[in-house]
């Protein structure tokens, strides 16, 4: 049954209950308005995906109400209907962004059919644009390709949890292809023909995330120039990809606790409570247990979103995939590039092999990518390959005495005084420029100043 709401603006109650019944009948949700001003106060409150309005209403003309519902909510399908039709009228009305004109008396069979069209011309292009980027997409599974058997492990487990409606938890090193499982999951669940959508935590203001996740209403703050759906809207009966969840500030944390419990929100600025129906799947590179156990992550959010994890191996754990891997990159960067390289030479393959990746498969895709652009010859060449890994083969920090005495060590502590030291050295490098110091730790900004904070170190450093 259809789901989408319709809002009816017509002068006539008769012409009113008579569209109520017809449509509620076809299964929509419908809400009435006699004139334009209840029009735009109902549009203020949800959206609607369709509105059937009047041209002569009291008060404010359809016209005049077209234009500013299409102010408030630019993705309402407007259809005009009026007993006074006129080429005149039909060119205002298309001009200001109506869909369609029905000239009463008009069939039944004929509007259901000219709303019937009008939504799926909408969700048309929904589909398109999700299938536009499930295509982009396919270009990029080759990062969870794989024979070695902690992979073979990680398919058998994706089988089993891909049907479900369970939330999953995804951990593993930058670059290990997170999201890459989650859209794995999605397209292959119950829910593939919905939305997939896709939230950096870490990557949003702390000050705009509730309206990504929620929406707003038009008015809420100095920017919300329009009512728009937030990404818990937009994936209703599909997916969300929350990466980077440990970075949600905790304030967002007891919001996202009553999604998940409720399957229920408000929009900023708004007091209309919308149900949805959405699977959520995190992501995080960090440990998260211990970010429960330093109150930086809500402990009952933590169990809410780990019902079944997903830890995703490094490259380092999987070496025996690396060929493969060289193969499959080689074959599309030769193809991208205009490129004849069809094999890789025994040298450069055993560096390859020998590397340890901290950027995983996606750091092996720009390897391979570099190399494919600077080779002259058919074969890729050791050469190619052995300045770009001598850079950024990491100097270690001294060699650690390892045995633990009879009487114990202080764990806690000297992993304290390691990170310590990392914290000065990257503040000293960069002469107390607290983000450069965060780039180079591969930390963002946010993790950096609880770090300073938590071994009294800001009095060292510099914000910019």
């Amino acid at each position: 049954m259809p789901k989408e709401k319709i809002l009816v603006a017509d002068d006539e109650q008769s012409m009113r209950e008579f569209l109520d019944i017809m449509l509620r009948k076809e299964g929509y949700k419908v809400s009435l308005a006699s004139n334009g001003e209840e029009v735009l106060r109902l549009v203020e409150k949800d959206i609607f995906d369709l509105a059937l309005l009047d041209i002569r209403m009291p008060r404010l003309d359809g016209i005049s109400t077209l234009k500013k519902v299409k102010e408030i909510s630019p993705e309402t399908i407007a259809i005009m209907i009026t007993a006074y039709a006129s080429a005149d009228t039909a060119i205002k009305a298309m001009k200001e962004g109506a869909y369609d004109y029905i000239t009463k008396p008009f069939k039944v069979e004929e509007i259901k059919l000219v709303i019937k069209n009008a939504l799926e011309r909408k969700n048309l292009q929904k589909e398109n644009i999700l299938l536009k980027e499930v295509v982009k997409d396919r270009y990029h599974f080759e990062n969870i390709i794989g024979q070695s058997p902690k992979m073979l492990e990680l398919y058998r487990l994706l089988e089993k949890v891909a049907p479900t409606k369970t939330n999953i938890l995804i951990t593993g090193e930058s670059g290990t292809g997170k999201e890459l499982v989650a859209k794995a999951i999605h397209y292959n669940s119950p829910r593939r023909e919905k939305p997939f959508v896709t939230l950096n935590c870490g990557a949003i203001p702390e000050t705009l995330i509730e309206s990504e996740l929620f929406g707003h209403m038009k008015g809420a703050f100095t920017d919300a120039i329009a009512t728009k759906k937030g990404l818990f809207e937009v994936a209703d009966e599909g997916t969300i990809f929350l990466d980077e969840i440990s970075e949600l500030p905790l304030m967002m944390q007891v919001k996202l606790l009553r999604v998940l419990q409720d399957r229920e929100f408000k929009r900023v600025g708004g007091t209309e409570d919308i149900r949805v129906d959405v699977r959520i799947i995190a992501a995080t590179n960090k440990d998260l247990e211990e970010a429960v156990r330093e109150k930086r992550f809500r402990e009952d959010l933590f169990y809410r979103l780990n019902v079944i994890q997903i830890k995703l191996p490094s490259l380092r754990e999987r070496r025996e995939d690396i060929p493969l891997l060289t193969a499959h990159f080689l074959k599309k960067y030769s193809e991208e590039l205009n490129k004849n390289i069809s094999t890789v030479s025994p040298e450069a393959l055993q560096i390859l092999i020998n590397y340890d990746y901290p950027g995983n498969v996606r750091e092996l895709q720009n390897i391979i990518e570099r190399a494919v652009a600077l080779e002259g010859s058919h074969q890729l060449s050791a050469q190619n390959l052995g300045s770009y890994l001598n850079e950024r083969i990491p100097v270690k920090m001294g060699t650690f005495d390892l045995d633990i005495p009879n009487e114990g060590i202080d764990l806690e502590k000297i992993v304290a005084d390691i990170e310590k030291t990392l914290l000065l050295k990257a503040l000293d490098k960069t002469k107390g420029i607290k983000k450069r110091a965060a780039e180079l730790l591969n930390i963002n900004f946010r993790s950096m100043r609880y770090r300073l904070e938590k071994y009294g170190l800001n009095q060292e450093s510099k914000p910019e």
